[in-house]
């Protein structure tokens, strides 16, 4: 049988035994092969298995001899290191990989996690920010993250020291996510080794697509910060300076459709311009954590007393009005769109709906593969 007969539109299924986790993590590692060449080469040819005995021909293809995938020595290595450390591979597909965050067209094949994958389940903000924060600073990243939590969502962030560090301090209680850009048992810096600690005690997680034992280098954190805006959604900046890798964040939320908000800061402090940038353009100015849950989705409600807690919480059911309802209105914001991009408020102006019955909508739409968001909150019909 061809490859060409593999070939599917539909995300492939994540693996299920040893053999197919160790062939996901051989084609992954393997040399010049990124996320987007991995779900290229899986979409080519159906397996990882079969993407690696294909790799050789590939890269001959593309100008380069004598190319050999990744060794299963080196990933059952890995594995083991996995293993030692307590992590866990969560691959995309899995009920506890993050929803939004598989809806990413660059969304990482799998990531290694220490901690309680509970969270993942959980509606996320990521609020980032200056190493160098002023104390100010601090105090308004650990009161944001704080009551973040108390309302029922789980704080994303880098474990940077600064703006990072005080958040994830802030939301230990309410559970808290660190995107690690090194390797997930590799903690930096390594002034936050105790609160990298308390994170997994207190059933948080961290999280790292990188391999085992990898210390972090300058090119990690720019591809480390996708993960981070596209588990939340939105993006709280605290502090920045006017380039900061905190900008580079919340360019990533743009592009994939995230809510960007950011605290102001005096125009003469240049770990407020960034902050200051993103206000200008456009960006929701944040005073208090009402200012923030004000343009999310609300967290759903915590199950009742004696509920058995489940990996991703059931929708409510909905009678079959209710659903010829939503139907209905899927298919009036689909004949609104086209490939030409509209703004999400013009689209709600059109239809003349409750700016809170098309927000789901759409996040549905989007989930199916059927509508994109793009930069600057436009809406666009996906190509069929």
């Amino acid at each position: 049988m061809r490859d060409e007969d593999y070939s599917s539109t539909h995300p492939p299924l994540p693996p299920t035994t040893e053999d197919d986790r160790v062939a996901w993590l051989r084609l992954l590692r393997s040399r010049r092969v990124g996320p987007t060449t991995f779900w290229k080469l899986m979409a080519d040819h159906g397996t990882a298995q079969r993407s690696l005995e294909a790799l050789p021909e590939v890269a001959r293809a593309a100008g380069v001899e004598g190319y050999s995938p990744c060794p299963e020595g080196v990933v059952l290595a890995e594995m083991k290191a996995a293993r030692m450390a307590g992590a866990r591979m969560i691959c995309r597909g899995d009920g506890a990989y993050p929803r939004a965050l598989a809806a990413l067209p660059d969304a990482p094949p799998l990531l290694w996690a220490i901690g309680s994958a509970e969270v993942l389940s959980k509606p996320m903000v990521a609020v980032v920010g200056a190493r160098n924060a002023s104390s100010l600073g601090l105090r308004m990243a650990r009161s944001l993250a704080g009551d973040l939590g108390a309302a029922g969502y789980v704080v994303v962030s880098g474990l940077a020291r600064g703006i990072d560090a005080a958040a994830h301090g802030a939301a230990l209680e309410g559970g808290t996510v660190a995107v690690l850009a090194g390797g997930v048992d590799v903690v930096y810096p390594a002034e936050n080794a105790r609160l990298s600690d308390e994170i997994v005690a207190k059933d948080g997680l961290r999280l790292s697509e990188q391999p085992m034992r990898i210390q972090p280098v300058a090119r990690h954190f720019p591809v480390r910060n996708r993960i981070i805006s596209g588990m939340a959604s939105g993006v709280v900046v605290v502090e920045a300076a006017a380039k900061s890798g905190s900008l580079i964040t919340a360019r990533n939320a743009l592009d994939q459709g995230r809510e960007v908000m950011a605290v102001p800061g005096h125009p003469l402090d240049g770990r407020a311009g960034g902050c200051n940038i993103l206000i200008r353009d456009g960006a929701k100015l944040v005073r208090s954590a009402e200012d923030i849950i004000e343009q999310l989705p609300p967290p759903p409600e915590p199950p009742g007393q004696g509920a058995v807690p489940l990996e991703v919480p059931p929708e409510p059911p909905k009678d079959r009005r209710t659903l010829q309802q939503a139907a209905a209105l899927h298919q009036q914001i689909l004949d609104r769109l086209g490939p030409s991009p509209v703004s999400e408020d013009q689209l709600i102006r059109d239809l003349g709906a409750a700016a809170k019955a098309v927000s789901p909508a759409l996040t549905d739409l989007e989930l199916e593969g059927r509508v994109q968001r793009q930069p600057g909150g436009m809406l666009a019909l996906v190509p069929r």
